[in-house]
């Protein structure tokens, strides 16, 4: 029987093994999946094993549908925003990854606006979203969005309550409007427990290479998780329209969470396979007084490895 403070460790460690498997995971199709969790995760048991490589392979699955969607998309000229939103640590930003990892950043892009500066803070309120909007052939991917307001704003008195009340007013008509300019708006939130809030700081904090997405924010947003549920209890209520809805992305598991993101996000448009016409390599031409110079041994990068 493991005491909590031996679970703890054990559940930080799984949680540290999978957020290296994320630097594996474009090289996954030259490697073989069936010794990847043992790689990985050298002291899992063979159901962890398993349950790794079945999640693998449905994500490879589900990429492939996205490149399919990627290519509709083009083809219909469509528009798509997808918001996501959900607290810190939430794995906004791993789902993210995944969506976009196989895709043209030229389809699909991701807008992660840092705060406002001084000048944006006078304009309208969604002003600096709207240069981020997808023309036609385009997915927008917004890593936290015009929901700040109703969120990290409101909770750490960024704004003032009238300047939410506004938000609350304004946004359905923005996003209708959004709608019948025939841009699609998808909304997510991913919903986490508080233990596992906890337990995701606990692992960045103890994991060098992730510390630096520990702000001082985000550390004053674990002091204040009521009050940031209860923020997005109304926001939920109040901007939850038929032409822009909720979906709430159930997140305590990180990789069931992306998976069940993605595989939704697939269900909202009636993509289907663009046929393409056969590549074919051209040639490659050569001329008889073609020379081609030495690089000087000085712009040379040192062959270290």
């Amino acid at each position: 029987m493991l005491s909590n403070d031996d679970d703890l460790i054990r559940r930080i460690r799984l949680d540290l093994a999978d957020s290296y498997d994320e630097e594996l995971e474009l090289e996954l199709e030259d490697r073989p999946l069936d010794g990847l969790s043992d790689s990985l995760a050298p002291n899992a048991s063979d159901e962890e094993r398993a349950e790794r490589r079945r999640y693998f392979r449905e994500l490879f699955r589900l990429q492939g549908e996205l490149v399919k969607l990627q290519d509709w998309v083009v083809k219909a000229r469509h528009k798509v925003v997808i918001i996501f939103e959900g607290r810190d640590a939430a794995g906004k930003g791993g789902v993210i990854k995944r969506i976009t990892q196989r895709l043209n950043p030229r389809v699909a892009r991701v807008a992660a606006l840092p705060a406002p500066n001084d000048r944006e803070r006078t304009q309208w309120y969604f002003q600096r979203y709207v240069s981020h909007l997808p023309a036609a052939g385009e997915m927008v991917l917004f890593d936290r969005s015009w929901y700040n307001r109703a969120g990290v704003e409101r909770v750490m008195g960024f704004c003032s309550e009238d300047e939410v009340e506004e938000f609350f007013r304004s946004v359905p008509d923005f996003e209708k409007m959004l709608v019948r300019s025939g841009i699609q708006v998808i909304k997510y939130w991913f919903s986490i427990s508080d233990e596992e809030q906890h337990l995701r700081f606990l692992g960045r904090i103890h994991d060098p290479l992730k510390q630096w997405k520990l702000s001082p924010m985000d550390l004053e947003s674990r002091r204040r998780w009521e009050d940031y549920t209860k923020a997005k209890e109304v926001m939920l209520e109040r901007t939850h329209i038929p032409e822009a809805p909720w979906w709430v992305v159930q997140a305590v598991d990180k990789k069931k969470a992306r998976l069940n993101c993605i595989h939704h996000l697939l269900s909202q448009m009636p993509y289907e396979e663009v046929e393409h016409a056969p590549i074919v390599l051209p040639p490659r031409v050569r001329h008889d007084d073609y020379v081609r110079n030495p690089v000087p041994d000085s712009i040379i990068v040192p062959e270290v490895y």
